[in-house]
């Protein structure tokens, strides 16, 4: 399966699921600092499913309606 972790994402949660043979393209490694409309715009692009601890996701897709859902 391919994730987009967000910089919340625990990294450590990270290398396992690389090394089950996930594809994990990590924020905290190639977007630092991206804000979260723009993670959620890199996750659908992408067609990754995002990885995140941040509450504030879950308000900007569903609640707000401001990004797409995959």
């Amino acid at each position: 399966m391919d994730f987009l972790a967000d910089e919340s994402f625990d990294f450590r949660l990270v290398r396992p699921l690389r090394a089950a043979g996930h594809s994990v393209t990590s924020v905290l490694e190639t977007r630092p600092g991206a804000d979260d409309a723009t993670v959620i715009r890199l996750a659908a692009e992408s067609g990754r499913v995002l990885l995140t601890e941040d509450k504030d996701f879950g308000w900007l897709v569903y609640v707000s309606q401001s990004a797409p859902v995959v």
